[in-house]
């Protein structure tokens, strides 16, 4: 019984190192990234929201840095983000019988190009779209920044999980 335990434990250490680079957070790094670059995402979407581009960058970077073991370098990180906000809008959707919109969306799109130095069979260069319902009661200026903070959180927490959670 004693030798069927210690095997089946042996066993069970094998399988685990074969694992790799995964980690029970769910976050698979490679033992050799240290490092993250995120570059400054301008916005060049028609529709400006002045404060956009450094949100989204510091949030960004924020969530790298919180969440992974990585450090921060100002260029030639490890794994490095760069792209652009591509679109921001707001348009009526859910139009009455009457033809008046019950409801305004606003949609954030990101281009991101992503790169890997150790593993760059996972880079990759995506658009990421995200949009939040706002009644059309209410005037976007009202709303946009608590519609910015969701959408922006969404659009993070998508980059994240393509670039660096393999589930």
């Amino acid at each position: 019984m004693n030798k069927l335990l210690i095997g089946l434990c042996f066993v069970f250490l094998i399988n685990l190192s074969g694992c790799g680079i995964y980690s029970f957070t769910g976050i698979a790094l490679d033992p050799n990234d240290k490092s993250v670059t995120v570059k400054f995402f301008p916005n060049r979407a028609t529709m400006v929201n002045p404060g956009l581009s450094q949100y989204f960058t510091e949030q960004l970077k924020d969530r790298f840095v919180t969440q992974t073991s990585l450090s921060l370098a100002d260029i030639n990180g490890d794994l490095m983000f760069e792209g652009e906000i591509t679109d921001y809008r707001t348009e009526p959707v859910a139009v009455t019988s009457d033809e008046n919109a019950e409801y305004n969306r606003l949609t954030i799109v990101v281009r991101v190009k992503y790169t890997s130095i150790n593993n760059p069979k996972y880079n990759f260069n995506t658009s990421f779209t995200r949009y939040s319902d706002y009644e059309s009661s209410s005037l976007l200026s009202d709303v946009e920044d608590v519609l910015t903070e969701t959408i922006v959180k969404e659009l993070i927490d998508d980059i994240f999980n393509k670039s660096v959670v393999n589930w």
